[in-house]
This record gives C-alpha cells, sequence and structure tokens, in this order.
C-alpha cells in the first residue's frame, strides 16, 4: 500500500500539492495524468524521497522496494545482458557469495535462498524482457556503449523491470519506445503482479494497462476507477455538472440580490432584506473544473492538390552506402490523400524510408518518380537538437517572414500555441512540448504537399495530442506517420504499410491484429509456453513454489530412505531364512518349521520386490524434480 496523507510539495515557492490525501492499494496499476507543470514528476520525486515535503507524510507498506529507471542510461563496456542481472541487487550478492563461501550451513542457506528467488531462470527472464524491448540474441550480448541515448534507456528500463519492485515507478516510458516496444510494455504492466504508478500520455496505455487514474489538478490528487477513457468521460460529466449547479446558484443569488437592492431601504421589508443577504453569503457554487485550455495545432495547407501518385516507386533500393542496402524492391504509390502509418520495429527501416521520400538519403537502383514541384516537410524528434539554444521562437520564425510587420510575425508564432511570455523565452529554456510546437511550425511554414512525421508526440500531453489528432485530420494535404501512439494511428492514419525485413508492403489487419501479431511473436521467440496465461511471479509467490517444491522433495527423500531402511531389512531377513532353510536335515528332522520358513521366505521376496518398485518409482519422482 502507498499512502499519502496531507501532502504539500512545493518547488521554487510554487505550491503544486496542498494537504493532498490518496491511497493506492496494493496490486494497484494507476496511471497519474495532469497538466504539464503540475508536478507529476516532483510527487515521483517525493516518493522516493528526493525531494521534501513540507507538510504531511508518505507511508509505504512495511519491506516495500521501490523502482523507477535510471536518469542516466548505462553506458559500459557491460554487455546489456549483464546489465539488466546486475540489477537484481541480491541476486548478485548470492551468487558472489556462493563462489568464495565455504561454510556448509552458509552454502545450503545460500542456495535455499537462490531457489527461492528462481535463480536458475534469471537469465532467460532478462533476455525476455530485453527482447520485449527489443533487442535481439545479439544485441544483448553487445557493450551498453555501443547504443545510442535512446537504445541504452530501453536498457534502463528493463532492468528496473528484471528487478521486480513492488512499487514500480515509470514516467514517461513510451516517449523512447518504438510501437512494437509499447505493445510489449502494455502487455508487460497489465500483468504486473506489484503495484505500478505510471506518468503517461499515451491514451492506449492508460486505457489498457492501467485500472486506476490520478489526476492531479487544483493542487489535490483525484482517483477515478478504469482507464484513462472512462476517466474523461466522468470528468466532462462532472465539469458539465458543475457548470449548471454553479449557473443555478448564481441565478438564485440574482434573485435574492434584485429583492435586496430593490427592498434595503423599506422599514417593512429591512429584516427580509438582511436575511437575504445573509443567503447570498452562504452560497457556495462550485469551483468550475479546469479546461484542458490547449491551443490547437494548425498546419499551412498546400497551394494546390498535386496529381496521383505524388510519388512513384518501382523496386527502389536505397540505403546509407552503394554496398550494402536497408530496403530493397520498394514498388509502391503516394497519392495526394494518402493517410498512412508504418509499422514494423525499430531498426527495420522505417526512419530510412522516411528520409528516402524526403531527399535527405538518396535511392542507389530502381526509379522514384515525384510530381512536379511538390514540397515534403519532414518532423523528427532528433530534429530538435538543431534548434537555436540562445534564440527565441520569434527569432526562428522571422526569418521566413522578412518583409512581414513584427505584429504578423508574433501572430504566426502564437498561432504555433506559444503565448507572449513563452514566444520571447530562449529554447533552451522551453519545454519539450513548447519545442515540438516549434519545430512543427517550423517544418510546414510553406504548406508541404507531404508531411512526414516521425514519433510527434514525444512530450506533447494528452490534449496536445487531441490538437494533433485535429491538426492531421483538418491537413490537406498527404501524411506518413511513424508513431508509438495507437490512439494517434487509429484516429488518423487509413493506411498500414509494414517495414519488415528490407521490404516495405501493406498491412491488411488493423492496429488490434497488429498489437496480437507483436504479441504473439514475442511469445514464440522467449518461450514455448502462453505467457499471455501466466502472469510473471511476486517474490512472495516464488519463494512460496520453492518452499511447496522444497517440502515435496523432502518428502520425496524421506519415502526413499525409508525404502531403503525397508529393503534392507527385507534383505537380512531374507539372509537369515536362507541360512535356515540351509541347515542340514531341516526338512527331514523338522518339516514343520521349514515349511514355515519357506513360506516367511516367499512372503518377504513379495515384500521386497514391492518396495523395490516403490523405491525406484521415487527414484524416477526425485529426478524428474530435479
Amino acid at each position: 500500500m502507498l499512502k499519502l496523507t496531507d501532502l504539500t510539495l512545493h518547488i521554487v515557492g510554487r505550491p503544486l500539492l496542498e494537504n493532498a490525501s490518496m491511497t493506492l492499494p496494493k496490486g494497484a496499476r494507476a496511471g497519474l495524468v495532469g497538466r504539464n507543470g503540475c508536478g507529476k514528476t516532483t510527487l515521483f520525486k517525493a516518493i522516493t524521497k528526493d525531494h521534501p515535503t513540507e507538510t504531511g507524510s508518505i507511508e509505504l507498506a512495511r519491506g516495500w522496494r521501490i523502482g523507477q529507471v535510471a536518469q542516466e542510461a548505462p553506458g559500459t563496456e557491460e554487455n546489456l545482458l549483464q546489465i539488466v542481472l546486475k540489477a537484481d541487487e541480491e541476486l548478485t550478492r548470492l551468487q558472489a557469495e556462493a563462489e568464495t563461501e565455504t561454510d556448509p550451513t552458509r552454502i545450503s542457506e545460500i542456495q535455499e535462498r537462490l531457489t527461492d528467488i528462481e535463480a536458475h531462470s534469471a537469465e532467460s527472464r532478462a533476455a525476455t524482457i530485453l527482447s520485449g524491448l527489443g533487442f535481439n540474441s545479439e544485441a544483448q550480448m553487445r557493450p551498453a556503449s555501443s547504443f545510442s541515448g535512446g537504445w541504452r534507456m530501453r536498457v534502463a528500463l528493463a532492468s528496473v523491470l528484471f528487478s521486480q519492485p513492488d512499487l514500480l515507478l515509470l514516467d514517461e516510458p513510451t516517449n523512447y519506445l518504438d510501437l512494437e516496444g509499447t505493445l510489449w510494455l502494455e502487455n508487460y504492466i497489465s500483468r504486473y503482479p506489484g503495484t505500478v504508478l505510471i506518468i503517461s500520455h499515451d491514451r492506449d496505455l492508460l486505457n489498457t494497462a492501467v485500472d486506476t487514474i490520478i489526476h492531479m489538478e487544483g493542487q489535490k490528487l483525484n482517483l477515478y476507477k478504469g482507464g484513462y477513457d472512462a476517466f474523461e468521460k466522468l470528468r466532462a460529466e462532472q465539469r458539465e455538472l458543475a457548470e449548471k449547479t454553479r449557473a443555478k446558484v448564481e441565478a438564485q443569488a440574482a434573485h435574492m440580490q434584485a429583492f435586496v437592492d430593490r427592498f434595503r431601504y423599506k422599514a417593512s421589508k429591512a429584516k427580509q432584506a438582511q436575511s437575504k443577504l445573509k443567503a447570498i453569503a452562504k452560497l457556495r457554487p462550485p469551483a468550475l473544473l479546469e479546461e484542458s485550455g490547449t491551443m490547437p495545432i494548425q498546419f499551412p495547407n498546400p497551394e494546390r492538390l498535386s496529381a496521383s501518385p505524388m510519388i512513384k516507386l518501382e523496386n527502389v533500393k536505397c540505403g546509407y552506402t552503394s554496398e550494402t542496402s536497408i530496403l530493397s524492391q520498394i514498388k509502391l504509390n503516394i497519392d495526394a490523400d494518402d493517410r498512412i502509418a508504418l509499422l514494423g520495429a525499430n531498426g527495420n527501416g522505417k526512419s530510412t524510408f522516411a528520409k528516402l521520400l524526403s531527399d535527405r538519403l538518396p535511392h542507389v537502383d530502381g526509379t522514384l518518380v515525384k510530381a512536379p514541384k511538390i514540397k515534403v516537410a519532414m518532423f523528427a524528434q532528433h530534429q530538435m537538437d538543431d534548434l537555436h539554444a540562445d534564440q527565441t521562437p520569434i527569432d526562428h520564425i522571422r526569418p521566413l517572414m522578412l518583409h512581414a510587420p513584427e505584429a504578423k510575425v508574433r501572430s504566426k508564432v502564437a498561432q504555433l500555441g506559444l503565448n507572449h511570455e513563452r514566444m520571447e523565452t530562449k529554447c533552451a529554456n522551453l519545454s519539450g512540448g513548447e519545442k515540438a510546437r516549434l519545430l512543427l511550425g517550423l517544418c510546414t511554414f510553406h504548406g508541404p504537399d507531404l508531411l512526414i512525421l516521425d514519433e510527434p508526440t514525444n512530450h506533447l500531453d494528452v490534449s496536445a495530442r487531441e490538437a494533433l489528432v485535429h491538426g492531421i485530420n483538418e491537413f490537406k494535404g498527404a501524411v506518413i506517420l511513424i508513431s508509438h501512439d495507437r490512439h494517434l494511428i487509429d484516429a488518423t492514419m487509413d493506411r498500414l504499410w509494414l517495414v519488415h525485413d528490407g521490404k516495405v508492403g501493406a498491412y491488411d489487419g488493423d492496429m488490434e491484429a497488429y498489437r496480437k501479431l507483436v504479441l504473439s511473436i514475442s511469445r514464440k521467440q522467449n518461450s514455448s509456453k502462453d505467457e499471455s496465461a501466466e502472469k510473471p511471479k511476486t517474490k512472495h509467490q516464488s519463494k512460496k513454489e520453492a518452499a511447496e517444491k522444497r517440502a515435496n522433495l523432502a518428502h520425496i527423500k524421506s519415502e526413499i530412505s525409508k525404502k531403503e531402511k525397508q529393503i534392507q531389512k527385507l534383505e537380512e531377513a531374507l539372509g537369515k531364512l536362507d541360512s535356515s532353510l540351509a541347515t542340514p536335515g531341516i526338512y527331514e528332522n523338522y518339516p514343520e518349521k521349514a515349511t514355515k520358513f519357506a513360506k516367511q521366505r516367499a512372503a518377504a521376496q513379495g515384500m521386497l520386490a514391492q518396495v523395490e518398485e516403490e523405491w525406484l518409482q521415487l527414484g524416477a519422482e526425485l529426478e524428474a524434480q530435479g
């Protein structure tokens, strides 16, 4: 259980929470949502004791371990599998101790605990998580230093998932994942046995993987059962009810105020007027719930619609060198009104295909024909690094409007969703979402015929993502989208192309079919079992199962020991009976004794055969259970 009581948080003197309370039960999976800047990440820091609280308390269940993605991605020479395995500190410590320990009692304790935490399957579990996040077997053995920062952040995510903390804190984990990794993570979180608190603006993740929404608003924490769609619907109903109630209260106050204004100075009505004034003072109209207040995202339309196809590819081959190709045999048409989403795991060539279409990468074979004078604009997250940190948004837009008056330049920047204060702020001090808006405005300034968007939702909150949906749908040109946001794809795209095995081609299914395909491939790659039917085990569950297994093994060993003693006694008895029956003249002189000994021997021989059979069965059972 995570319990926050009368919590007050400030940052740089600005209040984020005031006497806020919340209880998150064990096993809950909650999404933490709220406007950018409301303090979600600061709340995480308060939970981990990395940010002080002004008042109140934060309580965790006794013995709970907190896990969160490290802020700095690993960049060592260790391979990825080693890094992830080391995230389980207890496993690492016990394995190191087992190599040097000489005391038999302690060795037994170590081996018992290693059995409890399923050390034998640790490497397989770590590899499964890495595979789900996009690292194949070969990549798992490469040093972390050979990967870019975004890929190393995936390793950091894999590490915290492998350590399986009791409380898992995730802050925008999909920002450095592709669609395939996001689908895998959704599935993993939805089955996570511990408690999860996740900051995310991904609507599908918040609908699929969580069962509770925590909304930070008005310096309070409000809990809603269900996913994001249920929360949004309830919020709309609450807003409508609050508006109606407020209107009624204000109308009632206005009616009473009119009475007061009319009769205040009449002696016969003075008492009634005073009573009405007191009643007005007691009226408490409900506060209106915050609207998103998000500025729209708009793209300038092309000057004229191009003839279709605007781009035609015939057996095109492309790559970064003439010797090695990434994509080949591309035979596709792009029409003037196409809305195409590119599917496929990172590394398969989606960005390469986007660069090919935007003339950032030449083709080395085949024919690529474009309609005359078409303009192609491309947005990619890495382009934010090209913004001049010491310049303002106005400084970036002004060169594109050299002869326009200052008022028009400012109006254009305002249309990007940057108010007066932010348009005069240096880019170094803008938020990620503000930089994304500026970059989208710069890329599309001249009204492109084809707009290519490569992961445009990173750093955009839910409201801004909805604004992007409307902006794309209102745009008159063609759009090609690469995104891990399924809601954005479903709401704006009408064609799916799959980039896989060096090919680009149409995908006939919908996004739900693709989700099932991705998860089924992941299961086949990592296990012959159907992982969807088997939830990950908590350490408590693992310990309990290991204890039951040990108890069963101990029982089998005990039974084997009993059978061996029985066999030994029966063999001794048979030896004595054989000696007696071998006594000279026993059959002639003592026939009754001889008959008795013979019967006893036959019974003992039968009993020995039965006990030996049971002993063999127990031995086979012991071997089967390891």
